[in-house]
């Protein structure tokens, strides 16, 4: 079945519950990554749309938080049954926009759901504080509140699940949003639109506007004063942008910006759990996620047959669009992402690193990429300071835990962490030495939805799911009674 016959494919933004075209008239294509291909054209918003969206969302902030967590909470839960239902048909979109292999695909609808699940019960948690008095005739509160209006800017990597672990905890909160995803992939979030609707998400609370053109929608939703809150996922370099056009208007921000996970593995690892963790860290999404791991560093005695074990399940996966069955390595997102790959592997084989497989374009399409080992990489290689953002794994040697833990932190960069030891004491030590939001002790993937997820350094700022997740969309109001006395 052609993916344009998907019953979830929207070409128009939605907002304040009706489906628009931009007021430009204007569309930009959305194409096939593996096949070069366009699915459709959609709507592309500008500032004037934005101010739209963010009007609806003003409008509609007054009743949504008004209602009782209760009632909100059912809307919620309603609105991640859909999506489960329709987890198949919802990946398919997604691989065709994206893509990533279509298990992951789905595998990803159903984490994104989780939030919706996870935070319809959070949503009834919300609770404030009662202090004791300073004088009997008094009594002394504490109230959370929603913070407002939530504009949410998300990333074409995760494209349902990151705009699903932020719509559920604002929703959740009693806040209303305007979404902008990524140009390369707005048909999930579109998706996620109607589903919404579905659920029984009133006018104006959850809005979605597709555009090409990010600058200028970007800011009109980090200057205008009615939204109130500003969450990204994104490179580094945005997040700073973002966050400097924020602050004009001193609005509350979350960001989880990139990363350079450090996977360490020390000599009396498990190795073939090391391997299987290597193997879903580094090359899950053909390692174009935020926690892949991105340096390995390697203790010398159990290098070589980490190395040999790694290299020959990396050469035996198979490369071809995601829609193909058993496909492991889906397409790159675009050229330009190609094109850093082929540079990062370049200067670090010109500075001496040795190829063990891949480092090549595949022959499967354009962007696909042969799934890659090198060894020898040393610490002024260009690939140990970038993200590679792509299924490159980049090995180094170690010989002591201070000269792991020192080359691990030594990045501006705190995301996620990975190590493998079976020493007690180490997993402690690691588990606190270690400078991340995030650190996986043994295990090669962290995300949960019950979990934080966030970074520190210049990886960002707030956390995502877990309990914790709500606050971030929540104000704390203090309220002092007197006069109480009969």
């Amino acid at each position: 079945m052609s993916i344009r016959s998907n019953e979830f494919i929207r070409t128009q933004a939605y907002i304040g519950g009706e489906w628009v075209e931009a007021q430009s008239g204007d569309r930009f294509a959305v194409t096939d990554p593996a096949s070069g291909e366009e699915i459709v054209r959609v709507a592309d918003g500008t500032a004037a749309d934005a101010e739209r969206a963010v009007a609806a969302a003003y409008e509609a902030f007054p009743d949504w938080a008004g209602r009782t967590a209760a009632e909100r909470s059912r809307i919620l839960r309603r609105w991640y049954e859909l999506m489960v239902v329709n987890a198949e048909e919802l990946g398919a979109l997604l691989t065709a926009e994206m893509g990533k292999p279509l298990r992951e695909a789905i595998g990803e609808v159903q984490y994104g759901a989780g939030y919706l699940e996870w935070f319809a019960e959070e949503a009834k948690r919300a609770y404030g504080d009662v202090i004791p008095s300073n004088s009997p005739d008094g009594r002394m509160m504490v109230l959370k509140q929603p913070v407002g209006v939530c504009a949410a800017i998300t990333p074409w990597n995760f494209p349902s699940a990151m705009l699903m672990r932020k719509a559920s905890a604002a929703l959740a909160a009693g806040c209303t949003m305007v979404s902008k995803p990524a140009e390369d992939t707005p048909l999930s979030a579109l998706a996620t639109a109607a589903l919404a609707e579905e659920a029984g998400v009133p006018a104006g609370v959850y809005n979605v506007l597709p555009t090409s053109r990010a600058a200028e929608v970007g800011e009109v939703l980090t200057t205008d004063e009615r939204v109130r809150k500003v969450t990204f996922t994104g490179s580094t370099e945005v997040g700073r942008l973002l966050l400097a056009q924020s602050a004009t208007t001193v609005k509350r921000v979350s960001m989880e910006l990139g990363g350079n996970a450090p996977f360490i593995v020390f000599d009396d690892a498990d190795l073939d759990a090391a391997v299987e963790g290597a193997l879903a860290s580094k090359y899950r999404n053909a390692g174009q996620t935020c926690v892949c791991a991105n340096r390995f560093y390697v203790q010398q005695g159990i290098a070589e047959a980490f190395t040999e074990k790694l290299a020959a399940k990396v050469e035996a996966m198979k490369v071809g669009p995601g829609d193909e069955p058993d496909t492991d390595i889906g397409p790159l997102i675009n050229a330009d992402a190609l094109e850093k790959i082929e540079r990062l592997v370049t200067g670090a084989r010109e500075k001496g690193a040795e190829l063990l497989c891949g480092g090549e374009p595949h022959e499967a399409g354009p962007l696909f990429y042969a799934p890659t080992v090198l060894t020898g990489i040393t610490k002024d290689m260009e690939i140990v300071r970038e993200e590679i953002f792509g299924p490159v794994t980049a090995i180094t040697t170690f010989e002591t835990e201070d000269e792991a833990v020192f080359a691990a932190n030594d990045t501006i960069y705190g995301l996620a962490a990975y190590c493998y030891t079976r020493d007690v004491g180490r997993v402690y030590r690691m588990s606190e030495r270690l400078e991340y939001g995030m650190v996986g002790i043994n295990q090669g993937v962290i995300s949960a939805v019950n979990a934080p997820f966030g970074g520190i350094k210049q990886s960002g700022m707030g956390r995502e799911g877990s309990r914790h997740g709500l606050d971030d969309y929540l104000e704390m109001k203090y309220v002092a009674i007197g006069g109480l006395s009969s």
